[in-house]
């Protein structure tokens, strides 16, 4: 009989669950709180308790090519980065297709997760959800949560002194949705993430200005890298990812500062990283430097005090007449329907195996998909993730003792705190292409490149040099995929497709071409030893 899975959510990391659950031969039941699948990337006009909020301008900030399913490539006329509600279309897309619905039971919130009574011996979970009033119970064999980590906002009023007294309008980025109302405001956004730079830019469009208050900095990149394709194609390969793992640190920490100036320089946008040799998630935002030069953005430094009208900042500089203050200061962690000691977050380390497996439980049947913040896409990390905790729970891969789980997950903290520093935000930040293949790894999905060499050298290159997205994981082991090597070969057509919307007259001047293309090709070389190897 086949085992009952429980899935926790029917986002992004919940459909991968599902399908990759069906795949393995498991019966999957899936609660979703809300009316609809999508999670995060699906806009509301209005905040739902216990569901992650977006504005409706959301747009993508890893490619379509690197951020769809391994089995599943985006259909070719798509933008390369996505809004939200073309990737929405995609996810329904993708569960039409593998018929997911099915088993979703909608508007049901799961209200406990515990360990049955014989747990040491069954590894079984008695899950309590709540529809339209009705709680019910039932047991399952493994759960995987899929609930997402940007549902509870983290506002540090204490951090802010005279916050009780300033008479403005105050709230999380969270509750933001769009420009409307805030025309002609002084606007005071906190905070210098993603959303903040997104929120930040949009308003000053409507506002009289705009000033973000950053305690650290952040680089700044933009969507378009060379010969205009997207950044991530270009950053994320295996070749980049091995020259990470060879060169000295101190040498890729200098080479990472140089390759985020040659943009623009952060120093005279105000936006230069305090310890600029962090490898922290950079903001991906093609418009900020320009609302900056323009002088509708303005940086600040960290707020000292608020008044009742105004901001003072740790320079001593002081803004006056503030209407809004917008706290984009992300998100803290939780799982209501847990035990607290199930899954623990102290001193910003959270102790699960590889960011999935409580190290502590005597079976296995525990799987957190999604817990994590890759430098680069999530969707193909989640559905690695998927793919391995499906064969944990079946017994076809199995994990290491207590003790070597609590050890890797000690060193792994070590190894961030070094890479990405201690802040509130870096807690589940990791490497990209090294955490995937160490995923692949586990289920023996990982592509073995002299292998690869000798069988097929086109589509060596192509896995070694070209971009590390989720196709690499279905040329080999359990759950390959015969279009993976064309959908490989492809991609770059995919890319083009929606930008060549103009017929143009093809250039009779071939000697030239020629020419171009060969001092083309030595850009790169020159490009992968210069400027490609700091991400």
């Amino acid at each position: 009989m086949a085992k009952k899975v429980a899935v926790i959510g029917a986002g992004v990391s919940g459909l991968s669950s599902l399908k990759c659950c069906v795949d393995e031969g498991l019966q999957p039941t899936c609660f979703e709180r809300t009316k609809d699948i999508g999670g995060l990337w699906r806009f509301q006009e209005n905040v739902e308790d216990g569901r992650a909020s977006i504005y409706q301008s959301v747009i993508t900030n890893t490619s379509k090519e690197m951020s769809c399913f391994s089995d599943f490539p985006m259909p070719e006329d798509f933008p390369n980065f996505l809004p939200n509600s073309k990737l929405l279309e995609y996810f329904r897309i993708f569960a039409k297709k593998f018929d997911l619905l099915k088993y979703i039971q909608f508007q049901t919130t799961v209200l406990s997760v515990n360990k049955c009574p014989d747990f040491s011996s069954s590894g079984q979970w008695e899950v309590v959800t709540e529809n339209k009033g009705r709680e019910q119970s039932s047991v399952f064999d493994a759960v995987m949560v899929c609930s997402g980590h940007h549902i509870l906002p983290y506002i540090p009023l204490e951090a802010f002194p005279g916050i009780e007294r300033f008479k403005g309008q105050y709230f999380h980025s969270r509750q933001y949705k769009g420009p409307e109302g805030f025309e002609g405001k002084h606007i005071l956004v906190v905070g210098i993430g993603n959303s903040a730079a997104d929120i930040a830019v949009e308003l000053s469009k409507k506002a009289a200005q705009v000033f973000i208050s950053t305690r650290q900095g952040s680089w700044v990149m933009s969507r378009i890298s060379e010969g205009g394709y997207p950044w991530d194609m270009v950053f994320h390969t295996r070749f980049s990812s091995w020259l990470r793992d060879v060169l000295p640190r101190t040498v890729l920490k200098w080479m990472m500062s140089k390759q985020m100036d040659q943009w623009f320089s952060h120093e005279n946008y105000a936006l230069e990283p305090q310890n600029k040799y962090l490898m922290k998630e950079p903001i991906l935002n093609d418009d900020l430097p320009s609302r900056i030069l323009c002088g509708v953005i303005k940086v600040k430094s960290k707020v000292r005090e608020l008044t009742e009208t105004s901001a003072i900042f740790e320079d001593g500089t002081v803004e006056e007449d503030i209407d809004v203050i917008i706290f984009a200061t992300g998100y803290t962690f939780s799982f209501p329907f847990f035990e607290d000691s199930l899954v623990k977050v102290e001193d910003n380390m959270v102790s699960l195996y590889k960011y999935m497996f409580p190290p502590h439980l005597e079976k296995p049947t525990l799987a957190c998909i999604g817990f994590i913040q890759p430098l680069g896409s999530i969707f193909p990390t989640v559905e690695l993730q998927a793919r391995w905790a499906t064969r944990v729970f079946k017994g076809l891969c199995t994990l290491p003792s207590e003790k070597t789980m609590m050890e890797d997950i000690i060193k792994r903290h070590k190894k961030k705190i070094d890479l990405f520093g201690e802040s509130q935000s870096q807690i589940l930040q990791t490497n990209y292409v090294s955490y995937l293949d160490e995923l692949a790894l586990e289920i023996g999905a990982k592509p073995e490149f002299l292998s690869l060499l000798l069988k097929d050298p086109q589509l060596a290159v192509k896995v070694y040099f070209g971009p590390c997205n989720s196709y690499h994981y279905r040329l080999v082991g359990p759950g390959q995929w015969e279009g993976a090597r064309r959908a490989i070969l492809t991609q770059k057509q995919r890319i083009l497709k929606p930008l060549k919307t103009r017929a143009l007259e093809t250039s009779s001047h071939s000697s030239l071409s020629f020419l171009l293309k060969i001092l083309g090709l030595l850009g790169v070389v020159v490009a992968f030893f210069s400027g490609f190897l700091w991400f």
